[in-house]
């Protein structure tokens, strides 16, 4: 019985994500696949338990030796903890919205190369999408050269949540290719005061696969000196991309040589996800 209660446990769970549309805060959108085949799998399971349940073989298994070696009250206590665990935390811990706090509590900072810090671990997922760690070298080189020919002869950038984070990637790996071109997006405003100098980005939370690997993408942007802006209020930008000097990184960064800006509504879904 308990075996049922957690299976349909992890079906109610699930089906609760899907239909409130919190799934999107867990995992990339283009894999809602995933889910409605582990729903259909934690059901059939669920109905399975239920079966052996009501038959009252249950108990015979367990003599028999078909429990996978759990022979001990709390050996099974355990491994029932283990399973109910991904649901108590899913049921007790809120789901909420990433905003500039999580940044200034975090910091972000540029990918920098793994030759130049002696670090082969390091795998920054801040200001540029990195999708080359999902790849061998060759593979990704193929998977960029086919995205840049898709851009690369437009002299206007419109970016929208579907294309956000695959442009994001080209801008940082090909920012030469992309200097001069008119650009539009939308973002959250971050206000990032270093060395005395401030700088503000436009932001969104992307998800590469699931949230695990999210982080923060964006631009930085040159606003008009009239305008006053605050971290996160939403705004739709147009303007020129450029190459400007961020101090604190010792390096030139794509930006954004705002012309036109708009106040926006946040979207109802902050989040964008990376289309493979």
């Amino acid at each position: 019985m308990i075996r049922f209660l957690i299976l349909s446990g992890y079906f109610e769970w699930m089906m609760y994500l899907q239909v409130s549309g919190k799934l999107d805060q867990y995992l990339n959108v283009h894999y809602r696949y995933l889910i409605f085949l582990t729903m259909f799998l934690s059901l059939l399971l669920a109905l399975v338990q239920l079966r052996i349940w009501a038959s009252g073989k249950e108990q015979q298994l367990v003599h028999e030796g078909h429990d996978h070696g759990l022979n001990k009250p709390y050996q099974r206590g355990m491994a029932y903890l283990l399973l109910v665990l991904p649901l108590i935390a899913g049921t007790l811990f809120p789901t909420i919205s990433l905003d500039t706090t999580i940044v200034e509590a975090k910091g972000f900072s540029f990918p920098i190369s793994k030759e130049s810090v002696g670090d082969p671990e390091m795998n920054t997922q801040y200001l540029k999408p990195d999708t080359s760690i999902y790849y061998n070298k060759s593979d990704y080189n193929d998977q960029m050269t086919k995205l840049m020919k898709k851009y690369e002869a437009d002299q206007q950038l419109v970016i929208t949540d579907e294309n956000y984070l695959e442009v994001m990637e080209l801008i940082y790996n090909y920012p030469n290719s992309f200097v001069g071109k008119k650009v539009s997006f939308s973002g959250f405003v971050y206000e990032a005061n270093k060395n005395n100098q401030k700088y503000d980005f436009l932001f969104r939370f992307g998800i590469i696969h699931c949230v695990a690997d999210s982080g923060v993408f964006g631009l930085m942007t040159k606003l008009p000196e009239h305008l006053t802006v605050k971290n996160n209020q939403w705004l739709h930008v147009e303007g020129i991309l450029t190459l400007d000097f961020f101090e604190p990184f010792d390096r030139q960064i794509p930006s954004v040589e705002v012309s036109n800006v708009q106040t926006v509504s946040a979207p109802k879904n902050q989040y964008v996800y990376r289309a493979f």
